[in-house]
């Protein structure tokens, strides 16, 4: 079980296998996290450009930009710790990622559990974030702006009522910013019982009436068709 201090931080989990990618946010969701998906170095990068994460999860063997020099480049200008997964386990690998800033090294095949107190310790050295430094991200879906370190929508001046499951609904997405999520990923998410699949089709269109212009021709929270839902901003 996560400490108060590590429920709901955002993770960004980087892999070029699908199934791995899949697997481990199903499971780190259900530790409490928030987690986000990249498939290589590029989306990643367009992740990190609009969104803050508590710790990266990279895989070193991937197509393109490899996790250690990836890990090179991300260290010129962020300082979010970064946890590489690897089959690796030579000695000099590990080295090699250390030296380009990784946090910590894990070797593939591990034990859920494993990643679970590598990534708690990790968490556990971050310095306490104070309510200054704590500077509120904005997603902008047209007239209505979504604060999400505040959980609060608001349209103009006016700040729009959330239900508990609307607030839950607007944190899952907005962690997910514009990556599809299957609706059975989301009611796994709010901790919802599975004959509870279709109803979340009723909460999105109750949400949509709260940011839609349009909620019958939605432009930000999409139905990606075969995938389930998706949250874009502008």
């Amino acid at each position: 079980m996560m400490n108060d201090r590590n429920f709901f931080a955002h993770l960004l989990v980087v892999d070029d296998d699908e199934r791995i990618r899949e697997l481990l946010q199903k499971y780190l969701i259900r530790n409490g996290f928030s987690v986000s998906t990249a498939r290589d170095a590029d989306q990643a990068r367009r992740l990190l450009g609009g969104l803050m994460f508590d710790l990266i999860i990279l895989d070193v063997m991937m197509p393109g930009m490899d996790g250690v020099t990836f890990t090179s480049e991300l260290r010129e200008t962020l300082d979010t710790p970064i946890l590489l997964l690897t089959a690796r386990n030579e000695t000099e690998d590990r080295i090699s990622g250390l030296e380009a800033g990784a946090d910590d090294y894990l070797a593939k095949p591990f034990e859920p559990k494993e990643l679970l107190l590598r990534i708690g310790a990790i968490l556990r050295r971050l310095p306490e974030v104070t309510e200054e430094q704590n500077t509120p991200k904005i997603i902008s879906l047209g007239n209505v702006k979504y604060d999400v370190a505040r959980a609060e929508l608001w349209c103009g001046e006016v700040l729009v009522r959330l239900t508990s499951t609307e607030i839950d609904l607007m944190r899952l997405f907005s962690s997910n910013l514009g990556q599809p999520l299957h609706r059975t990923d989301i009611v796994q998410a709010l901790n919802r019982e599975a004959e509870q699949d279709r109803s979340i089709d009723v909460q999105i269109t109750r949400l949509r009436r709260k940011i839609e212009s349009d909620p019958k021709q939605p432009r930000y929270l999409q139905t990606v068709r075969g995938e389930g839902y998706m949250l874009v901003g502008d």
